[in-house]
C-alpha cells in the first residue's frame, strides 16, 4: 500500500479519475445524493490518498485557509466500504492534519461533518460549532479544531 500527497497538478489522469470516480460512488451513488461533485476547488487543493495494487481505497481532500473557511478545512473523506472499520479513516485524518499542522501553522481547521461523524471527528478535538443542518438530504454540523 502507497500513500500519496500531491497537488492537482501532480496528480496523473488515472490518478484524478480514481479519485472522482471514487467520490462520485460515495457521495452521489451509496448516499444517494444527486448534487455536482465536481466543484471547482480541486486545483487549489492537496489531495491524500492511500491505493493498494492500483486500487483507491482511501481519500481525503485538503483545502487551504481561505478557499471555503478562513481556516484550512478537510473534506471529501473516503474509505472503500471493504476498509471501513480497520482505523484506516483515523489514519488518514491524522495525516491531513499533520500536513494541515506543518503547512499552514495553527490557522485551525473547519469542517462540514455528517453529524453521525460527530464523535469520530470529536475524538481528534474538533469542537461543534454551528447546530445540526439539513445539507443535501443529509444532516450535518460545522466543526473546529483551534489548532491542527
Amino acid at each position: 500500500m502507497n500513500w500519496h500527497l500531491k497537488t492537482f497538478e501532480e496528480l496523473s489522469n488515472l490518478e484524478l479519475y480514481r479519485i472522482l470516480k471514487a467520490r462520485t460512488d460515495i457521495f452521489v451513488v451509496e448516499q444517494n445524493c444527486p448534487y455536482p461533485e465536481v466543484d471547482g476547488k480541486d486545483p487549489s487543493c492537496h489531495h491524500l490518498f492511500l491505493e493498494d495494487q492500483g486500487e483507491l481505497i482511501a481519500y481525503l481532500r485538503i483545502l487551504p485557509p481561505g478557499l471555503s473557511y478562513p481556516e484550512a478545512s478537510v473534506g471529501r473523506f473516503i474509505v472503500d466500504a471493504s476498509r471501513r472499520g480497520t482505523g484506516l479513516g483515523r489514519e488518514l485524518l491524522t495525516r491531513g492534519l499533520a500536513f494541515i499542522r506543518d503547512t499552514s501553522g495553527d490557522s485551525g481547521v473547519k469542517i462540514q461533518a455528517q453529524a453521525y461523524l460527530q464523535s469520530f471527528y470529536a475524538s481528534f478535538g474538533f469542537i461543534p460549532v454551528s447546530e445540526v443542518y439539513d445539507e443535501d438530504g443529509i444532516p450535518h454540523l460545522d466543526m473546529l479544531l483551534q489548532e491542527a
